[in-house]
């Protein structure tokens, strides 16, 4: 038989195809000094998502408020604030809830984004019908910087 066709090539050495060490290493340090760089700003977020998340809540109670009012005819009394909107219930219904499903979606008065509840007053601070605050991560009237209070009247 003839093993023109069958017959093997001398190996050559080929080159394995992957990364060297040192390109690793290389990509280690790049992504090591971007997380130095990207952390320390990642870190200031929290607080002011916090922030964004309890300006959001706070427009949707006055949603729910207006719309309370469309059926009542007045905004519900700082007792029982805005477990009213849960209720649906108004002053001239004796209580009973005008819609069977109140005025908040989760039909429940949430906290705010550190845990406490919001303040509800009717009527409200500075010449208004009501006001709704939070009183941020101090849990305490007034405050400066992180520590500032979210009202309803410096909302835009």
């Amino acid at each position: 038989m003839n093993n023109e066709h069958n017959t093997l090539k001398p190996s050559t050495p080929r080159r394995e195809a992957g990364f060297t060490l040192i390109e690793l290493m290389v990509v280690v340090i790049i992504l090591g000094l971007l997380a130095g760089f990207v952390a320390p700003k990642l870190m200031g977020r929290p607080e002011e998502a916090r922030r964004t998340k309890a300006i959001v809540q706070i427009s949707s109670f006055e949603t729910a408020l207006k719309l309370y009012k469309l059926d009542h005819g007045s905004y519900p009394t700082t007792d029982p604030g805005l477990q009213a909107l849960v209720a649906g219930g108004g002053p001239e219904s004796g209580g009973e809830a005008s819609s069977s499903r109140g005025y908040l979606e989760k039909r429940t008065v949430p906290k705010d984004p550190w845990g406490n509840d919001f303040v509800y007053q009717s009527p409200g601070a500075n010449h208004y019908e009501y006001t709704i605050s939070s009183y941020g991560p101090d849990k305490a009237p007034g405050g400066q910087g992180k520590n500032k209070d979210i009202n309803s009247w410096e909302i835009e």
